[in-house]
């Protein structure tokens, strides 16, 4: 199948929940699917080989980080960032406009991009459309976002409006950029809280003929409603033939109700970065391991679940891991969040395939509460 097609298999009569295949220079992505986060060219803590066991077959990589160290001359003189970190399926590339916005009081914004300071040593740069590209092109990967300003929460209307007028002029610059081989670029829909500057923008960026599109600006700090509303009010302008992809988006309920509104891909860096804080994800909520009501318990992470964690250790060993500083306790715990998250979208896919999303979804949340349950009642019942 040609590098950038987007087939869409089934849809679920309940909603907009769709099931597609999405296909790389690097491999087909089964949607919708989950990104692990590796940011510097690593999921924290994981091999690939183990993310080949998990079936992974997607990565999220960020201009930002890599660009400040190795830097992008020497990922391309070393085979570009494939070869460089030793995953052969796909990768997506964040354009580092986000790290670079987020950096508040270390960046300059201006028509022509941002200049800011390095966080690791205070040096002086500049990033800008041609130059979120051009190290894009240099890291070779799969999917290049495009070079895009994205406005905190709350902003007001006269800025969100600035930051749209941004986005569209440097998505078009983007658009003629270089690109490695078989790269696919993808349009990043901003427009803050404010539902008219996201149809212009979404709008805009169709009629520029991008191979996917991408929700931005939502996941910022502003409550989940809101949340939920800004893909509402994007991702029916997006054209139902490409990929629609929600940038940082990473709570379970929160994928399954995007899904249900036509959302195909999503990345963050909850389950690892949580597993490093010894919490461990489940299908009905988190709770953190390193409590002491699980020093004595037999149990695997989860019941029921059948990744390398659960099927051979314990929460109370687990947990002892953690509180004597072993590197396994939190490897474990990221073995198991990363299998939970990527189980769980599979489970999605063949709900949309059967027909039966709206019983998922029903059911899904009937079991899941943020921080799970049962831990509440046992720190109920041990108080």
């Amino acid at each position: 199948m040609k590098t950038g097609t987007f087939e869409l298999q089934n849809t679920d009569p309940s909603c907009k929940a769709r099931r597609g295949t999405f296909h790389t220079k690097h491999g087909k992505v089964e949607t919708p699917v989950f990104m692990p986060v590796g940011t510097q060219a690593t999921v924290k803590s994981m091999s690939p080989a183990e993310m080949h066991e998990l079936d992974c077959e997607i990565l999220l990589g960020n201009t930002y980080h890599l660009n400040d160290r190795p830097g992008p001359d020497l990922i391309e003189r070393l085979g570009g960032l494939h070869e460089f970190m030793g995953w052969d399926r796909a990768i997506l590339t964040d354009s580092g406009g986000y790290q670079v916005f987020s950096l508040g009081s270390m960046n300059k914004i201006t028509d022509e991009g941002v200049s800011f300071r390095s966080h690791s040593d205070g040096s002086k740069h500049f990033i800008g459309p041609k130059e979120s590209m051009e190290i894009q092109r240099k890291l070779g990967s799969d999917i290049a976002m495009v070079f895009d300003e994205c406005p905190p929460y709350p902003s007001e209307k006269e800025y969100a409006c600035k930051a749209v007028r941004r986005t569209l002029d440097w998505a078009a610059i983007c658009r003629e950029a270089p690109r490695a081989e078989g790269q696919l670029f993808f349009g990043i829909a901003q427009g803050s809280v404010y539902a008219d500057l996201r149809e212009e923008c979404a709008k805009a960026l169709v009629d520029m003929e991008f191979d996917g599109y991408a929700i931005g600006g939502v996941s910022v700090g502003e409550p989940d409603e809101l949340i939920i509303r800004g893909v509402e009010d994007t991702v029916d302008h997006l054209p139902v033939e490409k990929p629609r992809y929600l940038m940082g988006v990473g709570e379970m309920a929160q994928m399954v109700e995007s899904v249900a509104r036509g959302v195909d891909m999503f990345d963050c860096v909850m389950p690892t970065r949580q597993a490093r804080n010894g919490t461990v994800s489940t299908r009905r909520g988190r709770y953190p391991v390193k409590a002491a009501l699980y020093k004595e318990d037999t149990r695997p992470l989860e019941e029921g679940c059948t990744c390398y964690a659960c099927k051979n250790f314990t929460r109370a060993y687990v947990r002892h891991l953690l509180n004597v500083g072993e590197i396994l306790g939190l490897r474990l715990i990221t073995m198991h969040n990363l299998h939970c998250y990527l189980e769980f979208m599979r489970e999605m896919r063949k709900s949309i395939e059967e027909g039966r999303f709206a019983e998922f979804r029903a059911e899904f949340h009937a079991g899941y509460s943020v921080v799970c349950k049962e831990h509440v009642l046992n720190v109920k019942e041990n108080n």
